[in-house]
């Protein structure tokens, strides 16, 4: 038992000492990439679809219908804007997505 261990740590030995003349496919090789200036990525936004403000004339979908509005307010952190309804009192919060403009 010694003596097969005994060759099994030898031929270890001799494979590490040997130089690395055959070219293994497997192996990592490390990927050069140029040093260039990276490009931005454009940022999908919805204020780079529809560009919404306070007082523009617009149709807002819900619940199925379309309905004229004009925007109170815009939160473009939450997607979300406050329209006035022709002819409801309150304002509604509505999803920008919804909300097409004139």
């Amino acid at each position: 038992m010694k003596k097969i261990l005994a060759i099994a740590l030898l031929s270890f030995v001799i494979t590490a000492c040997e130089p690395n003349t055959t070219d293994n496919s497997n192996a990592a090789k490390p990927v050069s990439t140029p040093a260039s200036t990276p490009v931005p990525t454009p940022e999908a936004s919805p204020a780079a679809k529809v560009e919404l403000k306070a007082g523009d004339k617009v149709k807002v979908t819900m619940n199925g219908s379309s309905m004229e509005a004009t925007i109170v307010s815009v939160d473009l952190k939450t997607g979300k804007a406050t329209v006035k309804i022709q002819g409801q009192k309150e304002d509604k919060t509505v999803a920008i997505s919804d909300i097409v403009k004139q």
